[in-house]
């Protein structure tokens, strides 16, 4: 029976994820998250209804602290025996915040949405890389608004320049980059590191899997909630279609999550782009600066430097 890691697999669309992999997969879950309280209740609801075994993991992404603590129990969790395996079978790095307000910081200094979109899942997947099977997957959940060639990009403004170290220091010397810019641009760093891991883990020898997933646009849930109401109205969904804006539908979306992480097809699509669109799951194309290899290695390697982490996944001393 298979071990899943999922960020946000208390409610929304990783909610629909998880149940699809206990119910369909046969997977015992880990769900990590910053609200305990809001944690259990998701967890309970999965026990209820698919027998699972369900733990939920205290994770806080928007502090590098919390994600190390975080790590460090799901280890002293996977070697308890409370699952089966005593390895993941997969991480899903699905929990994700768009700000709609001014620019505020974490607990590390660095901007919100790149802290909790990127580092905290960048830290995450290394430290618990070593946990994972041989055959097992990572998937990083990204967005379509990464891409300015597409509707998606246009809607919320232009991704800017992968750089870590800028994105991370938004506002300090100098007026910000606008909320829809900053979260675009977090997912492009999304998808760079879902590339660059694949890289990685052929260099190395690695079986594991790397795939960037976008789920589409879902006017009724999660980040969706936070545009205008008119855009849950139906026909201005028709029209966004039209105009090419990719949108994903329930439950697809959220099942699409555990497919990706355990159907038998995928397991040869490391490095590859998946998005949910008008009621299908399919492979994409991503944006052309996402396939910068040398823009990917900077944002890994100034990454690890953020996130004060050496070759070894140690962290670096003070």
């Amino acid at each position: 029976m298979p071990t899943v890691l999922m960020t946000g697999g208390h409610a929304g669309l990783g909610l629909v994820g998880a149940k699809t992999l206990a119910s369909r997969y046969g997977c015992s879950l880990i769900l990590a998250g910053r609200s305990p309280e809001r944690l259990e209740q998701g967890a309970n609801e999965l026990r209820a209804e698919t027998g699972a075994t369900v733990e939920v993991l205290a994770m806080d992404l928007n502090s590098l602290a919390s994600v190390r603590t975080g790590a460090a129990r799901c280890k002293e969790m996977l070697r308890s025996g409370i699952f089966p395996d005593a390895e993941l079978q997969a991480i899903i790095c699905n929990a994700g915040v768009q700000s709609r307000g001014p620019v505020t910081y974490s607990a590390d200094g660095y901007e919100e949405t790149f802290a909790s979109n990127c580092l905290g899942h960048f830290l995450m997947v290394n430290l618990l890389l070593d946990s994972v099977a041989p055959s097992g997957r990572i998937i990083w959940t990204a967005s379509g608004t990464h891409d300015p060639a597409r509707m998606d990009g246009r809607a919320v403004g232009a991704a800017v320049e992968p750089d870590a170290d800028a994105l991370a220091h938004q506002g300090r010397d100098g007026k910000p980059i606008s909320a829809g810019r900053r979260y675009a641009s977090s997912k492009l760093c999304t998808i760079l590191y879902a590339y660059e891991l694949e890289r990685r883990l052929r260099k190395a020898g690695s079986s594991i899997v790397s795939i960037a997933y976008d789920p589409g646009f879902i006017p009724e849930i999660g980040m969706g909630k936070q545009a205008p109401a008119i855009f849950r109205n139906t026909a201005v969904k028709f029209l966004l279609r039209k105009l090419g804006m990719t949108m994903g539908q329930m439950p697809l979306s959220g099942e699409a999550l555990a497919t990706l992480a355990e159907a038998p097809e995928f397991a040869e699509k490391s490095g590859k782009y998946f998005h949910s669109n008008n009621g299908l799951l399919s492979e994409a194309k991503s944006s052309v600066a996402s396939y910068d290899e040398g823009k990917a290695v900077k944002l890994w390697s100034d990454s690890e430097e953020l996130v004060r982490l050496d070759a070894t996944g140690a962290q670096k001393s003070a």
